[in-house]
């Protein structure tokens, strides 16, 4: 019985073109930016309607900022995602900021009064799915690196 280990053969590195900064910082500064200078770092005014738009049913459906920095946010979780199925040397430190960026909203969430919300709360879970959703990618790429016969 033998085992027969297939490697890659060694090309030239490739630079990869892609961010090393995760996507989701973008709702994060936003949602710091828009609490402190707009709302006085009153969390409740993310409820406020910004419009409403006429359904066939005859009922308004009211559109707030919160709803739309968490579809941002869940768009820079999409694009995150997809970042995570590269397999390029800049993703282990692609994790490790997404692992940062975890870490500064749970303290933030914990101590800050402004982000004691639903939406920031709701943006920190999207980052513990890219955060969970990374390693899981890249352990699962990396053990299908390696074949054996």
């Amino acid at each position: 019985m033998t085992e027969t280990v297939v490697l890659p053969t060694r090309s030239a590195p490739r630079r990869s073109n892609s961010l090393i900064v995760p996507l989701l910082v973008v709702p994060f500064v936003l949602y710091n930016i828009v609490v402190f200078l707009f709302f006085g770092a009153n969390p409740i005014n993310w409820g406020a309607g910004l419009f409403s738009i006429p359904m066939p049913s005859n009922m308004p459906w009211a559109v707030t900022a919160g709803d739309l920095l968490l579809v941002l946010g869940i768009i820079m979780l999409f694009f995150e995602v997809l970042k995570s199925t590269q397999t390029a040397r800049n993703s282990i430190i692609e994790h490790m900021l997404s692992m940062l960026l975890f870490v500064v909203f749970l303290v933030e969430f914990l101590l800050v009064g402004a982000a004691a919300s639903s939406v920031f709360f709701l943006l920190m879970v999207m980052s513990l799915i890219d955060v969970v959703a990374g390693f899981t990618v890249s352990i699962t790429s990396a053990s299908r690196d390696v074949s054996m016969n």
